[in-house]
């Protein structure tokens, strides 16, 4: 498994460089001038070229590839152009709000996906497994900017009960990590986006852990435990339902590294700053410094996460063995 892991994280590295390249050549292949947006045009002449050496876009193509590439071992993205902040800070900031939205609505999805499923399993063909598979695939497939503004305009606008938009409220929160997050307003802006993201995930736990608990049922030991006598909720949790976590277990892992990038239409829908929405203003504004490592940061975080779904499937399934 060292070995294997070690392999992995060389491959990693290639693949990280060469995402690397192909954002870098394609960010300056896009239409129109990074410096018209960066550079205040009103400015004089003299200054405006000392922003460009400032920002290092007065160098040539290639100088500035090797720039990135040298930067990018040390950790530097790069300054924003428009904040003027490195960039790597902003995305910290931004990847903290998106962690947090992303990782409440998956416990949700999978903590009601799991138990859902198990119990639509164990009462195939009754009235609960139609209705849940329904309810589970109508918040899958209907667009999350519609749901997102429904559940404004019903527990926001006509009931009050939440915040319709925003992180927290104008002049509340601090500097630190707790004043800004473990706080009641906070929390009361953070259930709406939450809960929309975490109904429009809820279907791939709950249709993975259904599938598995049906094929472990027909297994034998599920007839011995019965033939033993055991409670019927013994054998549901106990037997079957611990034996059919293994692929809703991996498909987390792999779901963590997909949610990083964020649901955009979720975010903008709620305006929440995170790193979806900050992404897509980050390429409107041709801030490559910023662009380049929100898609870095979340192509690491894809490529570690399915390193992590395969060590986890090995570790939890000793039949699988993998090779140096």
């Amino acid at each position: 498994m060292f070995y294997y892991v070690l392999k992995r994280l060389l491959i990693m590295i290639v693949m990280i460089a060469l995402v690397a390249t192909m954002i870098f050549f394609l960010f300056r292949a896009m239409p129109g001038d990074a410096s018209a947006f960066a550079i205040d045009p009103s400015l004089p002449p003299e200054a405006r070229q000392q922003m460009r050496e400032r920002l290092g876009l007065d160098k040539g193509l290639f100088d500035q590839y090797v720039v990135f590439m040298g930067d990018l071992v040390r950790f530097d993205f790069g300054r924003s152009f428009f904040y003027n902040r490195p960039a790597i800070e902003i995305i910290g900031e931004k990847l903290a709000a998106t962690l947090i939205l992303m990782l409440t609505a998956m416990v949700f999805a999978y903590v009601i996906g799991i138990f859902l499923g198990v119990a639509m399993a164990w009462r195939r063909g009754s009235l609960l497994e139609s209705g849940g598979i329904s309810l589970a695939l109508f918040f899958r497939s209907a667009p999350t900017f519609w749901v997102g503004m429904m559940a404004i305009l019903v527990f926001s606008v006509t009931l009050g009960w939440f915040p319709p938009q925003g992180m927290r409220t104008a002049g509340t929160g601090g500097g630190n990590f707790a004043e800004m997050f473990l706080n009641l307003d906070f929390l009361k802006h953070l259930v709406l986006p939450a809960l929309v993201a975490g109904f429009y995930f809820l279907a791939t736990p709950l249709l993975i852990m259904r599938n598995s608990m049906l094929e472990v049922m027909s297994e034998d030991y599920i007839e011995m435990a019965r033939a033993k006598g055991i409670k019927e909720r013994r054998i549901m949790f106990r037997h079957a339902a611990r034996n059919a976590l293994l692929p809703v277990v991996t498909s987390g892992a792999l779901f963590i590294g997909s949610a990083i990038g964020g649901q955009v239409l979720i975010e903008v829908v709620f305006s929440w700053p995170g790193l979806g929405r900050e992404i897509v203003t980050a390429v409107t504004r041709h801030d490559y410094p910023l662009a380049q490592g929100c898609f870095i940061i979340i192509s690491a975080m894809v490529m570690l996460m399915n390193l992590v779904a395969d060590v986890l499937y090995a570790r939890l399934d000793p039949r699988i063995v993998y090779n140096k």
